[in-house]
Protein backbone atom coordinates (compact mmCIF):
# COMPACT_ATOMS: atom_id res chain seq x y z
CA UNK A 1 0.00 0.00 0.00
CA UNK A 2 1.34 3.44 -0.94
CA UNK A 3 1.44 5.83 2.02
CA UNK A 4 -0.24 9.22 1.75
CA UNK A 5 2.25 12.07 1.54
CA UNK A 6 2.06 14.53 4.40
CA UNK A 7 3.73 17.94 4.64
CA UNK A 8 6.99 16.51 6.02
CA UNK A 9 7.18 13.83 3.32
CA UNK A 10 6.79 16.56 0.70
CA UNK A 11 9.56 18.59 2.35
CA UNK A 12 11.82 15.53 2.29
CA UNK A 13 11.08 14.84 -1.37
CA UNK A 14 11.61 18.49 -2.34
CA UNK A 15 14.93 18.66 -0.48
CA UNK A 16 16.17 15.41 -2.03
CA UNK A 17 15.15 16.58 -5.51
CA UNK A 18 17.33 19.65 -4.96
CA UNK A 19 20.26 17.63 -3.60
CA UNK A 20 20.13 13.84 -3.59
CA UNK A 21 23.44 13.72 -1.71
CA UNK A 22 22.09 15.41 1.42
CA UNK A 23 23.28 13.66 4.55
CA UNK A 24 20.46 12.50 6.81
CA UNK A 25 21.44 14.93 9.58
CA UNK A 26 21.24 17.88 7.15
CA UNK A 27 17.96 16.63 5.71
CA UNK A 28 16.49 16.23 9.20
CA UNK A 29 17.35 19.87 10.02
CA UNK A 30 15.74 21.09 6.79
CA UNK A 31 12.47 19.25 7.42
CA UNK A 32 12.36 19.80 11.19
CA UNK A 33 12.81 16.22 12.41
CA UNK A 34 15.43 14.42 14.43
CA UNK A 35 17.69 12.13 12.34
CA UNK A 36 16.11 8.75 13.23
CA UNK A 37 12.51 9.57 12.22
CA UNK A 38 13.81 11.37 9.14
CA UNK A 39 15.78 8.32 8.04
CA UNK A 40 12.74 6.11 8.68
CA UNK A 41 10.59 8.34 6.48
CA UNK A 42 13.16 8.35 3.67
CA UNK A 43 13.30 4.54 3.81
CA UNK A 44 9.49 4.35 3.67
CA UNK A 45 9.43 6.74 0.68
CA UNK A 46 12.06 4.59 -1.07
CA UNK A 47 10.23 1.34 -0.29
CA UNK A 48 6.91 2.78 -1.48
CA UNK A 49 8.48 3.80 -4.80
CA UNK A 50 8.28 7.58 -4.41
CA UNK A 51 12.07 7.70 -4.72
CA UNK A 52 13.07 5.55 -7.66
CA UNK A 53 16.83 6.11 -7.56
CA UNK A 54 19.57 8.63 -6.86
CA UNK A 55 21.65 9.87 -9.79
CA UNK A 56 24.21 12.48 -10.81
CA UNK A 57 23.14 14.98 -13.47
CA UNK A 58 25.98 15.42 -15.93
CA UNK A 59 26.93 18.45 -17.99
CA UNK A 60 26.41 17.09 -21.54
CA UNK A 61 29.03 19.31 -23.17
CA UNK A 62 31.68 18.09 -20.71
CA UNK A 63 31.12 14.43 -21.59
CA UNK A 64 30.99 14.70 -25.39
CA UNK A 65 27.19 14.63 -25.52
CA UNK A 66 26.47 18.23 -26.52
CA UNK A 67 23.68 17.59 -29.04
CA UNK A 68 20.16 16.66 -27.99
CA UNK A 69 17.63 15.94 -30.73
CA UNK A 70 13.99 14.95 -30.59
CA UNK A 71 12.90 12.31 -33.06
CA UNK A 72 9.33 11.60 -34.03
CA UNK A 73 8.93 8.02 -35.20
CA UNK A 74 6.17 6.44 -37.26
CA UNK A 75 6.00 2.65 -37.30
CA UNK A 76 4.67 0.37 -40.02
CA UNK A 77 1.80 -0.54 -37.68
CA UNK A 78 0.44 0.23 -34.25
CA UNK A 79 -0.35 -3.34 -33.25
CA UNK A 80 1.00 -4.73 -29.99
CA UNK A 81 3.65 -6.90 -31.66
CA UNK A 82 5.12 -3.96 -33.62
CA UNK A 83 5.09 -1.60 -30.63
CA UNK A 84 6.73 -4.20 -28.37
CA UNK A 85 9.38 -4.96 -31.00
CA UNK A 86 10.23 -1.27 -31.28
CA UNK A 87 10.43 -0.77 -27.51
CA UNK A 88 12.77 -3.78 -27.23
CA UNK A 89 15.08 -2.29 -29.87
CA UNK A 90 15.02 1.17 -28.28
CA UNK A 91 16.01 -0.29 -24.90
CA UNK A 92 19.29 -1.44 -26.50
CA UNK A 93 20.22 2.00 -27.89
CA UNK A 94 22.23 4.00 -25.36
CA UNK A 95 21.88 7.24 -27.34
CA UNK A 96 18.14 7.25 -26.62
CA UNK A 97 17.62 8.79 -23.19
CA UNK A 98 13.82 8.97 -23.35
CA UNK A 99 11.21 7.10 -25.35
CA UNK A 100 7.54 8.01 -25.20
CA UNK A 101 4.65 6.11 -26.79
CA UNK A 102 2.48 8.91 -28.15
CA UNK A 103 -1.17 9.56 -28.79
CA UNK A 104 -1.45 11.89 -31.76
CA UNK A 105 0.46 12.36 -34.99
CA UNK A 106 3.52 10.13 -34.46
CA UNK A 107 3.83 6.77 -32.75
CA UNK A 108 6.89 7.52 -30.59
CA UNK A 109 8.87 10.54 -29.48
CA UNK A 110 12.53 9.94 -28.71
CA UNK A 111 15.09 12.13 -26.97
CA UNK A 112 18.50 11.30 -28.41
CA UNK A 113 21.79 12.61 -26.98
CA UNK A 114 24.97 12.45 -29.07
CA UNK A 115 28.20 14.39 -29.53
CA UNK A 116 27.32 16.23 -32.74
CA UNK A 117 25.24 16.19 -35.91
CA UNK A 118 27.52 13.65 -37.63
CA UNK A 119 27.09 11.27 -34.69
CA UNK A 120 23.32 11.70 -34.86
CA UNK A 121 23.29 11.00 -38.60
CA UNK A 122 25.31 7.83 -38.01
CA UNK A 123 22.92 6.76 -35.24
CA UNK A 124 19.90 7.45 -37.44
CA UNK A 125 21.11 5.52 -40.49
CA UNK A 126 22.88 2.64 -38.71
CA UNK A 127 20.50 1.99 -35.83
CA UNK A 128 17.12 3.66 -36.13
CA UNK A 129 15.97 3.73 -39.75
CA UNK A 130 17.37 0.28 -40.51
CA UNK A 131 14.68 -1.25 -38.33
CA UNK A 132 12.11 -2.77 -40.70
CA UNK A 133 9.24 -1.65 -38.44
CA UNK A 134 10.23 2.03 -38.72
CA UNK A 135 8.25 3.65 -41.52
CA UNK A 136 9.64 7.17 -41.15
CA UNK A 137 11.32 9.58 -38.76
CA UNK A 138 11.38 13.35 -38.40
CA UNK A 139 14.15 15.00 -36.43
CA UNK A 140 13.71 18.20 -34.45
CA UNK A 141 16.84 20.04 -33.29
CA UNK A 142 16.38 22.50 -30.43
CA UNK A 143 18.19 25.81 -30.82
CA UNK A 144 18.26 26.60 -27.09
CA UNK A 145 17.32 24.88 -23.85
CA UNK A 146 14.91 27.27 -22.13
CA UNK A 147 14.12 24.97 -19.19
CA UNK A 148 15.41 21.57 -18.19
CA UNK A 149 14.57 20.02 -14.86
CA UNK A 150 13.70 16.66 -13.43
CA UNK A 151 12.14 18.22 -10.32
CA UNK A 152 8.45 17.51 -9.78
CA UNK A 153 6.52 20.28 -8.03
CA UNK A 154 4.98 19.00 -4.81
Amino acid sequence: MTPTLDKIDRKILNALQDDGRLQNVELAKIVGLSPSPCLRRVKLLEDAGYIQRYAAILNPSMVDAALTVFVRVWLTGQDEKTVEAFTREVALMDQITECHLMAGDCDFLLRVVVSDLAAYREFQVKHLTVLPIVQSVKTEIPMQVVKSTSKIAL
